[in-house]
């Protein structure tokens, strides 16, 4: 029998705080939608712990019964203030053209509305093969199975969360709520201070495989 063609590779990637810092953006959008609302908050304190579904923080701050619409508008007002001041945290472009060199593909698996993590990634010139969006913990382990993801990069316990339930290699990035002993007690495989250091971990790993 003719020898099985391995499968391309393919890395998953989080969005926001793992390749972008989407804080200054999401702080200006909980400003405007406070703005417009009269409903207090406190939008220094949301960007300190980005990572789950955008309602369960909405819920933090509005009435049950009003959440969905403050979750609605917050996503149309994003597009007028987060885009412009969000930038690619340190080595998230190289990380990127690494997964290239060695021929992978690009999943960037993400709790945030899909509409906009795609107009997040054009504006910050980053291409990606696959955008699934609003996902978090197991269920970002779902996409990773269906898109063939070996390797998944984040920066919150429920990236780790996903990524193992995918039977991917969780690597976290420290650059996002929790630091590096937070990372590694919540059963990361590889812990690195940010994404600077992916390229060459990468080329370690895959020489190892």
């Amino acid at each position: 029998m003719p020898a099985t063609s391995p499968a391309p590779l393919t890395v998953g990637f989080d969005l926001d705080m793992t390749l972008l810092d989407t804080r200054p953006g999401i702080r200006a959008t909980y400003q405007a939608l406070s703005a417009e609302t009269g409903t207090y908050v406190d939008a220094d304190l949301v960007v300190t712990r980005l990572g789950p579904p955008l309602l369960d923080e909405i819920r933090n701050w509005f009435p049950a019964e009003e959440a969905e619409r403050a979750a609605n508008r917050y996503r149309e007002l994003y597009r007028d203030h987060a885009f412009a001041p969000t930038v690619p945290l340190p080595g998230a472009l190289a990380a990127v053209e690494a997964v290239r060199a060695h021929g992978g593909r690009i999943a960037v698996i993400t709790g945030k509305y899909e509409p906009n993590a795609r107009l997040h990634l054009e504006h910050a010139g980053i291409a990606a093969d696959a955008v699934i969006g609003d996902l978090w913990a197991e269920t970002k382990g779902e996409a990773l199975r269906a898109n063939g993801a070996s390797i998944y990069v984040g920066d919150h316990l429920g990236d780790i969360v996903g990524a193992r339930s995918a039977d991917a290699v969780a690597v976290a990035v420290a650059t996002g709520p929790y630091g590096a002993d937070e990372l590694r007690e919540a059963g990361a495989d590889v812990v690195l201070a940010d994404l600077t250091g992916f390229p060459e971990w990468l080329d370690r790993h895959l020489a190892s495989v």
